[in-house]
């Protein structure tokens, strides 16, 4: 039973956390809500969901590379082409398109089109043919897949709860490595998978994932589930502080700033005060040598590593190659090699998303990039404002918020990190697209239901 606190609040969010509304008129007319009506005949069924469910298991634990007689098998290739497979027989076997127009989906194609385009004038047309076959097409058919098979609030709730129950092994192996003193340069190993594999990807997961948590937390009416979720945020802020990752701080500090902001005229604020003394006593127990650190994203000379220096110095470079090859850039994958010629051999790349883009794909590919980003930033901003016009649609609104703020997260961290074409950002932009259809859903079984109680 939710306390009142609680049902007052998501009944007052409309009118005293509409922040994001242009006006206080319902965005959607009658005209409008009976132009895309909801058919119950229209969804993707439950295989292509448990499907896409197993493939996000292999990506993020990666079980073959501890059980390695398993990665003949390639069960996540082998998951995802099921899925896409159960998705478009269902639809064809009930005369439904199989590609839903929905908002973002055209801009993410001709993201992947200008990619395709730009092959000729690669610096290795086919390295870059190599890397968007094994790379970038299996990210954005992942993209895809998440934004057509996530279609009513009960398949988002249940990959929000698998992410979470996910990120469980990944946070208990960094602390575990921490304490056991399992470092490689002075930094705690990471968990053994490609996506998490160093500290600095496993701090981006993590925050990527952490606004999950909390979200299915302020959503959770039960005193147990609501502990355990409360303990999830705990473990995964633990985490991501002893990764030592200077952008995953930072990415960490932008979450918890977004939802002050976002709880600020709730009655959940009431977790602010105890999410603050938490903090203030755990400080006693984070290294000291944590902050030394931080304070070389300041002070970049401090840093005795190097790290901060170089990756500076390299997106100088980056900048600079940019200005050079502003219209088709140097192919996609291609900027470790630019890179050499430009600044000798490394073989590093450069750590910032938005300079890869620009420096792979040109100024075109990276507008194409900062549109979809926009186009998923507007599909949140839509169903949160849906969302926040009745009560019953509170878990809606918590989780459309979460993947916001995730995304949000990213923009600062995709100043750090080099994971342009990498999943940390489409599997989130797959979900923000998916918010249409699921908002769509939950309004059209919220009035199904309220009509059959007439």
């Amino acid at each position: 039973m939710k306390s009142p606190d609680i049902i007052n609040s998501q009944s007052r969010i409309a009118s005293n956390d509409a922040w994001w509304r242009h006006d206080t008129a319902r965005l959607d007319t009658p005209a409008d809500s009976a132009a895309r009506p909801f058919a119950a005949g229209d969804t993707s069924g439950v295989w292509p969901f448990r499907l896409l469910m197993g493939f996000t298991v292999i990506l993020l634990l990666a079980p073959q590379e501890t059980f390695t007689f398993l990665k003949p098998f390639r069960f996540a290739l082998v998951l995802g082409g099921l899925s896409a497979l159960a998705y478009i027989s269902g639809r064809m076997s009930r005369g439904l398109p199989v590609v839903k127009l929905l908002p973002g989906i055209l801009t993410a194609l001709l993201l992947v089109g200008w990619a395709v385009l730009t092959i000729p004038v690669s610096y290795w047309p086919g390295g870059t043919i190599e890397f968007l076959v094994n790379d970038y097409f299996k990210t954005v058919l992942v993209f895809l897949l998440l934004a057509h098979i996530i279609d009513d609030l009960a398949k988002l709730r249940k990959l929000a709860w698998g992410l979470v129950l996910m990120a469980h092994p990944l946070a208990l192996t960094t602390l575990s490595n921490f304490m056991s003193g399992s470092f490689e340069e002075n930094r705690v190993t990471g968990y053994n998978a490609g996506l998490t594999g160093n500290p600095n990807d496993m701090a981006l997961m993590l925050n990527v994932i952490l606004p999950f948590a909390i979200a299915l937390f302020l959503g959770s009416s039960r005193g147990l589930k609501r502990l355990f979720l409360g303990a999830t945020v705990c473990l995964l802020v633990a985490a991501i502080i002893v990764t030592f990752s200077r952008g995953g701080f930072l990415t960490l500090a932008l979450v918890v700033l977004a939802y002050l902001w976002l709880l600020r005229k709730r009655a959940e604020r009431i977790w602010i005060p105890l999410a603050f003394v938490i903090a203030v006593c755990a400080l006693p127990f984070v290294p000291a040598e944590y902050f030394d650190r931080l304070g070389t994203i300041t002070d970049i000379e401090a840093d005795e590593s190097g790290s901060a220096q170089t990756r500076w110095s390299d997106m100088g470079t980056a900048a600079r190659l940019v200005a050079q090859h502003p219209l088709v850039g140097v192919g996609a994958g291609m900027n470790i090699f630019a890179m050499n010629d430009a600044r000798g051999a490394t073989w590093t790349e450069v750590h910032n998303v938005y300079l890869q883009l620009g420096l792979e794909l040109g100024v075109p590919g990276l507008l194409l990039f900062f549109a979809l980003f926009h186009k998923c930033m507007g599909n949140t901003k839509l169903a949160i404002r849906r969302s926040s016009e009745d009560p019953r649609m509170a878990p809606l609104l918590y989780l459309s918020e979460g993947i916001r703020v995730s995304l949000l997260g990213f923009a600062v961290a995709a100043m750090f990190y080099p994971v342009a074409y990498e999943f940390f950002f489409y599997y989130i932009a797959g979900l923000a697209i998916a918010l249409c259809q699921v908002t769509d859903h939950e309004e059209a079984r919220l009035g199904h239901k309220l009509s059959e109680t007439r």
